[in-house]
């Protein structure tokens, strides 16, 4: 049985932080009932229409939901939600704007006391309280704040990560403690309010730079696609223009690829490179005779040399080549997931699904389950019809 079969999750979410992190969820089995404001839904769903219509982050982060539209400032609205989290929910989360939920009367302090075991999580840029609070938080943004983009680019240029990380951080981190948070009410029969910032899922992901540059010390250097502090460990220009991305670890691999890859075994005794800070230090140097040692040589020839002197390397692959990578297609990890405009692609989740395969049902239209909720809840069609009718759902 997969894991959280019988657990229900509300959520009231946008754009990708809180979807990524309940689409975990209901990979493992709980049912998630998405509330989205009727006509215009999730924005992220206008994002852009490059799966086949619908929005590429949208298909992502929503598969195995049900779509609820409930136009959450109209009390009778607010009503239904009340009642849907009383009777059903397990877990609320909300992404909305800071104070929004509580407005609402969907903060921890007042759903605890309708129902003592709920675990409510919040998910936001900069936390519940403190002077930035109320800032919009945008996934580049939080990038910048947390100094993500001042040591990812290169010399001349900063850069932001091509994935939304700061949404991805904080979606996984609300994710991980909400299953925490439910190991903890089987233990004690208690609730839980869990408080995710997008600041705070980012800056843990920088501990490696923050203690780099501990107590004023100089940051790691934006190096482009090579690694800061490592060398060489990044990507090298083979004779025919293709790159090769290529990785060295300690001395004992510096040696063979003095020796096997570059055939020039008396580097490894040049004093220049008699280290790594050694090697991260004259980089510029060793890259250019790294470069001249591949000029005659075809990537693949490259990678040979690599593979023999057991170094670790990669090919710099675009998105036509992810779909087609041949270790994830013999893994069989591509699934078949409905949508809307029908089936796509989907990768199954990281994970063995020893005791049971991940759920992965469809990606909802928008309000595509309002009326078998609402039915559930004992309203008649006509007076699902009157609701609509008045712009509640």
């Amino acid at each position: 049985m997969q894991a959280l079969k019988g657990i229900t999750v509300v959520t009231l979410e946008h754009a990708i932080a809180a979807p990524f992190a309940t689409r975990q969820l209901a990979d493992l089995g709980a049912r998630v009932i998405k509330v989205e404001r009727p006509g215009v839904g999730d924005f992220a769903r206008g994002y852009d229409s490059r799966v086949r219509g619908l929005a590429s982050h949208f298909v992502w982060t929503n598969r195995s939901k049900e779509s609820l539209t409930l136009d959450v400032k109209q009390p009778e609205a607010q009503r239904i939600l009340k009642r849907i989290i009383e009777e059903q929910a397990d877990v609320v989360v909300q992404n909305l704007a800071p104070g929004a939920a509580a407005r609402l009367g969907l903060s921890f302090e007042v759903l605890s006391k309708l129902k003592p075991g709920i675990i409510v999580c919040d998910i936001s840029g900069y936390g519940n309280n403190g002077p930035y609070r109320d800032k919009k938080a945008y996934d580049l943004l939080i990038q910048s704040e947390a100094g993500f983009v001042s040591v990812t680019g290169t010399p001349e240029t900063p850069a932001k990560a091509g994935p939304s990380i700061a949404d991805i951080a904080a979606g996984m981190y609300a994710y991980t403690n909400i299953l925490a948070a439910l190991l903890h009410r089987r233990q004690t029969g208690e609730g839980q309010h869990i408080d995710i910032s997008m600041l705070e899922a980012l800056t843990e992901w920088m501990g490696y730079p923050l203690y780099y540059s501990i107590d004023g010390g100089e940051p790691p250097q934006r190096t482009g696609a090579s690694h800061a502090t490592i060398y060489p460990y990044g990507p090298f220009p083979a004779g025919d223009g293709r790159t090769v991305m290529l990785g060295l670890q300690n001395e004992r691999e510096w040696k063979a690829f003095c020796e096997r890859v570059l055939l020039q075994p008396q580097l490894a005794m040049d004093e220049r490179f008699s280290s790594n800070p050694k090697r991260a230090a004259s980089r510029a140097e060793l890259y250019e005779i790294i470069v001249a040692a591949f000029a005659g040589l075809t990537a693949e020839e490259v990678v040979q040399r690599l593979e023999a002197a057991q170094i670790a390397n990669a090919q710099v692959n675009s998105m036509a080549e992810v779909w087609s990578h041949p270790q994830l297609h013999a893994r069989q990890r591509w699934q078949s997931v409905d949508t809307p405009v029908g089936a796509v692609p989907a990768l199954l989740p990281p994970g063995s699904w020893t005791a049971a395969p991940p759920r992965m049902d469809a990606v909802p239209a928008l309000g595509e389950h309002t009326d078998q909720i609402l039915t559930g809840l004992g309203y008649t069609p006509e007076q699902i019809q009157a609701l609509r009718a008045e712009g509640v759902v």
